[in-house]
């Protein structure tokens, strides 16, 4: 079962990815296109050049975890725009089929922590 939660960073890679890559050639992505560390922690969502399949990468301190979903019918919705940064909530509104387009979200208190 795969728990979502708003204290992890949830990265999106901004092309279609070839689904038959592996755990390593996801990580080489991650460092080589994004970037970033794959070893940081953070967690790393893939979505496949068809749209149907989403993988989320994350080392999780001794090795590496994958999580893949593959949909029998239907498409996952990428997010719009160059949002390198998803929060928790797309990333579940995301893997739950739900249009982002129509989603309206209420206005909430949130925390300006300054350095």
């Amino acid at each position: 079962m795969l728990s979502l939660s708003s204290a992890a960073r949830y990265f999106l890679y901004g092309q279609p990815v070839d689904m038959r890559c592996g755990i390593y050639s996801l990580a080489g992505l991650v460092q080589n296109g994004l970037h970033l560390d794959p070893l940081s922690g953070d967690i790393f969502v893939f979505i496949g050049k068809r749209a149907n399949q989403v993988r989320l990468l994350q080392w999780d301190g001794d090795g590496y975890s994958l999580y893949t979903k593959r949909l029998e019918t239907g498409t996952f919705e990428r997010p719009k725009g160059e949002k390198l940064l998803i929060s928790s909530r797309e990333l579940m509104l995301v893997l739950q089929g739900v249009r982002l387009t129509s989603v309206r979200l209420r206005k909430r208190y949130k925390r300006v922590v300054s350095c």
